[in-house]
């Protein structure tokens, strides 16, 4: 039989995504077989399953956590925004258009069926299914056709554990003014709650969870405590990896305005030789940096344009001048070529714009996507490595020739001819340790940081332990209902 379970929080970035990973890593430890699943994501930072499609790079943790692949299945919308009021539309791991926001209400309740299909799969064969809402059910103005909250959790049966953040304060509101807000078909499918991000005495407060409870009715299942190792775990958001790094190197990352796929900084910031610092807008590049890595984007003609208004152009000019190494991934690496074209408007209006000029190539946009996972091995040392690509556009040019990647199936990227300019298509090699210790001694770094990928498994253990501790997991699995 199979349970499921979802949870939803009060808002965006309580900690939904982690305690999903911490539960999918705890319950698979006592033995039973957990799948993650998340209706609707809204993220640029992509992961590529085995069978060649995406999901948001959370449920590939989240898979990871609960010790199986990841599937198309798993998060069978993700939503990545073009724009300020566009996204691309991914449905089971393809993609399935574009739509302005307005447009994205309407479309909604469409694509239910296709939400429910991949749930009824992702449940086969498992014991429990933790569901992961989006954003908060408190946007009652959005209720109508939701898929995501509530109206996944009603048309499949799903109960409801509601998280609040106390660390951002007013969490005693959050929760009893969701209470407050919601429809009476969706308060009776909210069956417990949690406070997340706690600080201090948990002592001071239990009065809190008291009052919460009386005001809702609901169970409290636990107060968390700060997961203090959260840091090592793949972020969310690029502007995480500024943090907690004092190292003497400095890889400056300039921020994007349409930034995807930056867990490629993820092994970079577990690296005590170095400090990767996140470039906001309207700030220089570091004068001082060793490197600067243009991260990928998900609409490289606009973030071409937008990383001249920053002057950045000019920054990165000046550290070629001196020196410095530059490299570029996936729209990052196109960045980096003397002209970019999309003739067919495939990520924004029809036009091709000049490139930063310091890679002797030329990228034309393509409508053909490649997704798929690779390995190789670097071609001046042998180093292994492993990666993805998730882009479109094809590059061509005399550069290219100069590969410094060596695939299965033959060279893969570009390089100046001095070697401190290259580019790759390849998300996710500084996972490698070895590829990602040669690469910092190029550029005069420590490479003492732990083995990534052991380090990830001990944090998902860690704060599985964390939640084990502070969760109540009897009384949350009880509250799991059969599904299917």
């Amino acid at each position: 039989m199979t349970r499921a379970i979802m949870i939803q929080g009060t808002g965006s970035d309580v900690g939904k995504s982690m305690i999903v990973a911490g539960l999918a890593r705890a319950f698979a430890r006592q033995g039973l077989r957990v799948r993650p699943f998340k209706p609707q994501n809204m993220s640029n930072n992509a992961a590529v399953t085995a069978d060649g499609g995406e999901i948001g790079r959370a449920q590939a943790l989240q898979a990871r956590a609960a010790g199986v692949a990841p599937s198309v299945h798993m998060n069978p919308v993700l939503l990545k925004p073009e724009s300020d009021i566009g996204a691309q539309v991914i449905v089971q791991g393809r993609r399935a258009g574009s739509l302005l926001a307005s447009d994205w209400i309407g479309r909604r309740p469409d694509l239910m069926p296709v939400v429910l299909d991949s749930f009824a799969r992702v449940a086969d064969g498992a014991d429990l299914v933790i569901v992961e809402g989006a954003g908060s059910p408190a946007e009652v103005n959005l209720r109508q056709g939701d898929i995501a909250n509530m109206g996944f959790a009603c048309a499949a049966g799903v109960p409801v554990v509601l998280l609040g953040d106390i660390d951002r304060g007013g969490v005693i509101a959050q929760l009893v003014g969701t209470h407050a807000v919601l429809a009476a078909g969706d308060l009776a499918m909210i069956r417990g709650f949690a406070v997340n991000k706690f600080r201090g005495d948990p002592r001071l407060f239990d009065a809190g969870m008291d009052e919460i409870a009386r005001r809702t009715g609901w169970a409290p299942l636990g107060l968390i405590p700060w997961f203090r190792d959260a840091w090592k775990l793949p972020a969310e958001d690029a502007v995480d990896h500024s943090r907690r790094q004092t190292g003497a190197v400095k890889i400056a990352v300039p921020l994007l305005s349409r930034i995807a796929n930056f867990d490629d900084l993820d092994p970079l910031r577990l690296e005590p030789g170095v400090t990767v610092q996140i470039v906001p807008p309207g700030r220089p590049l570091p004068g001082d940096a060793a490197l600067v890595l243009i991260p990928g984007t998900k609409a490289t003609l606009a973030d071409l344009a937008f990383f001249r208004a920053q002057g950045w152009d000019i920054d990165l000019a000046a550290h070629r001048r001196r020196g410095g190494h530059v490299l570029g991934l996936c729209g990052g690496y196109q960045m980096l070529g003397r002209t970019v074209a999309d003739p067919d408007g495939i990520e924004g209006a029809p036009g091709t714009a000049p490139g930063l000029g310091l890679l002797d190539v030329d990228t034309v946009m393509t409508v053909e996507k490649r997704l798929a996972e690779r390995q190789g091995h670097v071609a001046a040392t042998g180093a292994a490595l492993r990666g993805y690509e998730i882009h479109i556009g094809r590059t061509t040019g005399p550069d290219r020739d100069r590969g410094w990647i060596v695939l299965e199936d033959g060279p893969e990227g570009a390089a100046s001819a001095d070697g401190r300019v290259r580019g790759s298509y390849l998300h996710g090699i500084f996972a490698a340790d070895g590829f990602r210790r040669d690469e910092l001694r190029r550029i005069g770094a420590s490479a003492e940081g732990p083995d990534y990928e052991a380090e990830v498994e001990r944090t998902l253990d860690a704060l599985a332990d964390h939640l084990t501790q502070h969760l109540d997991l009897t009384a949350l699995l009880a509250l799991a209902a059969p599904v299917g």
